[in-house]
Formats: C-alpha cells, sequence, structure tokens
C-alpha cells in the first residue's frame, strides 16, 4: 500500500517537473519571437539656415513688340461692294480710298430729295412774298418752310450715305486682313479690312514694385533682338501705369523707330535693357536642399527633431542657391545632406 502510494507521489511529481519545463520552454521561444527593441532611430543629416541677402540684378526685362497702332476699318453703308482697291500687305496712306459700295440707288434718291426741295425753295420765297402783301396767312408760310427744311435734311442724309459709300483708311499702315471680296454684299459695320501701323514699335512690360520706382518717363532705353544680333534699337519709356495689376506688377510701354532697312514685325519677343542696376532683398535656399526639381521644388524642413516635408516655391538662380518666392522664411532649417533616407516627419540627429 505505502509502495503503491510513493509511486502515485513520483508520478504526480514528474508530471508537475513535465508541466513546469513545457510552460518554460513556451515562454522562452516566445520572448525570442518579440521583435527587438531598437529605441528611437535617428538619421543623421545636415542642414542648411534659409538666409536674406542684398542681390545685385541687372533690370533686363522681355516682350513682345506690338505695332504703333492697329485700325479695323468698318462699312458705314450697306450694299453691294462696286470696288475693293487694296490687296494684303499694300501700304496706304490715311484718306485713302480703298472701296465702293455700290451707290447708284442712292444717287437717284438724291436727285429726286434735291428736285423736291428745289421746289419747296421755291415755293417758301413765293409764298414768303404774298405774306409781305398780305395775300398769304403766317400759318401757311411756316408749314411750306417746315417742308422745305425736312427736304434739306433729308438731302444732307442722302449725301452723308453716298460719302460713306466710300471706305477709306484712318490712318497711315499695311493692309493686315481683307475679310471682305468684291461683289459681295455687305451690311453697315462689316469689317472690310485692318491697318497695322509700323512706322513705330511698342513694347510691352512688366516691372516690380522694387523695379519701377528706378524707372522715369523719358527714359532711353536699348531693345535688343535674336532677328538682329548685335543690332541695338534705341527705345524710350513713353508710359508707365499708376497702379499695379492682380499680379502687382507695373505695365511698363517703351516705344523705338522701326528701321525699314531692317525691319521688325509685331510679336516679336526683344529684350528691354533699362541699363541700370537694381538692388533687390532676396530670400535664399541652397539648391542642396531641394529634393524635385525647381518647378516642383520641395525641403525637408527641421522643427522640433524631425525633417517635415515642405513644398516651395523658387525663383531665379544665383549658383549655388535659389530665391525662395514662397514656402520659407529666413532663419528657416532645411535639410543638405541625408534626404534619401527620409519620409515626412522622420526623427533627426543634425551633424555639425
Amino acid at each position: 500500500m505505502k509502495k503503491r502510494i510513493v509511486l502515485i507521489l513520483v508520478i504526480i511529481v514528474m508530471l508537475i517537473v513535465i508541466v513546469f519545463m513545457l510552460a518554460y520552454n513556451k515562454n522562452k521561444i516566445a520572448a525570442k519571437n518579440l521583435p527587438a527593441k531598437t529605441g528611437d532611430i535617428r538619421i543623421p543629416v545636415t542642414i542648411y539656415t534659409v538666409k536674406s541677402e542684398i542681390m545685385l540684378a541687372r533690370l533686363v526685362k522681355t516682350g513682345t513688340l506690338a505695332p504703333l497702332r492697329e485700325s479695323r476699318v468698318f462699312s458705314a453703308s450697306g450694299g453691294q461692294l462696286q470696288r475693293v482697291m487694296f490687296s494684303l500687305g499694300d501700304h496706304v496712306k490715311k484718306g485713302q480710298l480703298l472701296a465702293v459700295v455700290d451707290s447708284r440707288l442712292l444717287a437717284l434718291d438724291l436727285q429726286k430729295a434735291e428736285t423736291n426741295a428745289a421746289k419747296l425753295e421755291r415755293d417758301n420765297n413765293n409764298y414768303r412774298e404774298l405774306l409781305e402783301g398780305n395775300a398769304a396767312t403766317p400759318e401757311k408760310v411756316a408749314g411750306i418752310q417746315q417742308n422745305y427744311n425736312d427736304a434739306m435734311n433729308l438731302v444732307q442724309q442722302i449725301r452723308k450715305q453716298i460719302a460713306d459709300a466710300s471706305i477709306k483708311a484712318p490712318d497711315d499702315g499695311v493692309i493686315a486682313s481683307r475679310p471682305v471680296e468684291q461683289g459681295t454684299f455687305i451690311g453697315p459695320g462689316t469689317e472690310v479690312a485692318s491697318i497695322v501701323n509700323m512706322s513705330s514699335l511698342k513694347v510691352q512690360v512688366n516691372l516690380t514694385e522694387d523695379e519701377v520706382y528706378k524707372v522715369a518717363k523719358g527714359q532711353k532705353i536699348a531693345i535688343t533682338t535674336d532677328v538682329y544680333p548685335g543690332r541695338i534699337i534705341p527705345g524710350v519709356v513713353t508710359f508707365i501705369s499708376p497702379r499695379a495689376n492682380q499680379a502687382f506688377n507695373y505695365q511698363v510701354e517703351i516705344t523705338a523707330p522701326n528701321d525699314n532697312s531692317m525691319p521688325l514685325r509685331a510679336g516679336t519677343f526683344v529684350n528691354a535693357d533699362f541699363s541700370k542696376k537694381t538692388e533687390r532683398k532676396v530670400l535664399l535656399v541652397s539648391r542642396e536642399a531641394l529634393i524635385e526639381s525647381t518647378t516642383d521644388a520641395a525641403v525637408y524642413v527641421v522643427i522640433n527633431g524631425k525633417a517635415i516635408l515642405r513644398k516651395i516655391s523658387v525663383g531665379i538662380n544665383y549658383g549655388d542657391e535659389l530665391e525662395v518666392l514662397g514656402g520659407l522664411e529666413e532663419g528657416d532649417k532645411v535639410v543638405i545632406s541625408g534626404q534619401v533616407n527620409l519620409k515626412d516627419s522622420a526623427l533627426i540627429n543634425v551633424i555639425k
């Protein structure tokens, strides 16, 4: 009996030992499978402090040439175009006859109106003589006088319509468009031609607030173009806008002569050199800080030990540095090395 009890106790102890060992091994295996505690990983980087500097820049602006004047010629009367006396590219003078609208019916109407007016004029004179002899009433004379005035007004109107049938050039220049053909029917207000006066040229450029106060009306400007390399066209500032546009720029207009020996055409790109160097306060960032192209620029800004991704806009290139137009302020610190290992809000360690 005692042997049996001892055997049972031994078996129980062995079971307890086995259970303990199994539990111990399970905890040991589980501990091995747990991820290792590595702590905060900080990526080493070097930084650049955004700064502002006064930069010297030569004031050269790009613009396009525009004609001195551009006139659109409209018909004041309607009818068939009896004659068209110009072609595309023709040089015309102010007052030159360009086209004639058929006015033969108007000539007949004028003849009738003049005949009627002449008759009423005689009647008016006769009745005035009768009124002096008390052979006519004042009311009768006043009525005939009114009829005569109406007839003369009609004569003047028809004469004006006949004069309007002759379409003349409103300005000197070159025919740039001819939207009508001889023999076609046109109505009043139909465009017959456009005339471009290229005796002088205009260049319109936009200046910033800092730049516009360094330019004066009447100032001489050197204009150059790739069309005629080495040629300098003398220009003069003829207009400075008194107010800025929505982009906070001021429009400046320059007028220059057009040399017939080397003519220029409207729409040609030119450079306007104001022959002055201007000082500008510019916010600068290192080119190395950019992680995208200049058209889609972004940098990592250091804030509270983290690298924060931020979009910025850049302007003029100053060698190893770029002008910052937006997205950064003076004193901001940006990462210039180590970006390849960074993500937005990554922890960093700044290396001196």
